[in-house]
């Protein structure tokens, strides 16, 4: 089996890290409504894929998680006058059923955001320590300039990005230090409080943004 590698452009043998044995990771969807056509392809592409690579007798250790907690589940939440983990769960339960519907297997672990929060404020405070983010009135981004092979994967030029910029910033984030960096946590509000999430975090307590 041949894969395309976006880094090198090319087609390459695929040669699994561990003999016999595949790890996958698929991005899954933000669970505010039911899910799209654009939610709906990448599990029927790589639920094919995975399907392949058992048929070849590989060991599948296959995860796609759920994104429970963002700004369109709190705003839909309010909208509803229930919690966001209401929101988050009624979506993951008809998610789970459309796919069963269009016959795509269930990953081997499905993990929630909400379930990683620890993790994830470790990370970002390391980056924080490191240079390569940094915070504003509560909000956390990732520094674009002061990693150097930021963009090498998918082979843009900064200089071109940045040059139109400006047109992706949104309201309140002028306070970027480049337009091309981007939200890694938000502060807290006071509607991000319904419904319980796993994991304590520090003085930056809020949310992750999955932009």
């Amino acid at each position: 089996m041949k894969v395309f590698n976006t880094l090198t452009k090319k087609k390459e043998e695929f040669v699994p890290l561990e003999e016999g044995k595949v790890r996958m990771y698929v991005c899954g969807p933000t669970v505010y409504n039911y899910i799209h056509i654009g939610n709906a392809r990448p599990m029927i592409v790589f639920d094919t894929v995975r399907r392949y690579f058992e048929y070849k007798g590989y060991d599948v250790n296959y995860v796609s998680n759920f994104t429970d907690v963002d700004d369109k589940i709190i705003k839909k939440a309010i909208e509803e006058q229930v919690s966001a983990q209401e929101i988050s769960q009624r979506y993951i339960a008809e998610c789970k059923k459309d796919m069963a519907g269009m016959n795509v297997k269930p990953a081997t672990k499905h993990p929630l955001a909400t379930e990683e929060i620890c993790g994830m404020v470790e990370m970002i405070s390391e980056l924080i320590d490191k240079g390569y983010a940094y915070e504003k009135n509560g909000t956390v981004y990732f520094s674009t300039r002061k990693f150097k092979d930021y963009g090498k994967l998918s082979h843009k030029n900064l200089d071109d990005l940045r040059s139109g910029g400006r047109s992706l910033l949104v309201s309140g984030e002028d306070e970027k230090e480049d337009p091309l960096d981007f939200v890694l946590w938000k502060p807290k509000k006071k509607e991000n409080l319904s419904g319980s999430h796993h994991g304590q975090t520090d003085v930056r307590d809020g949310i992750l943004s999955v932009l």
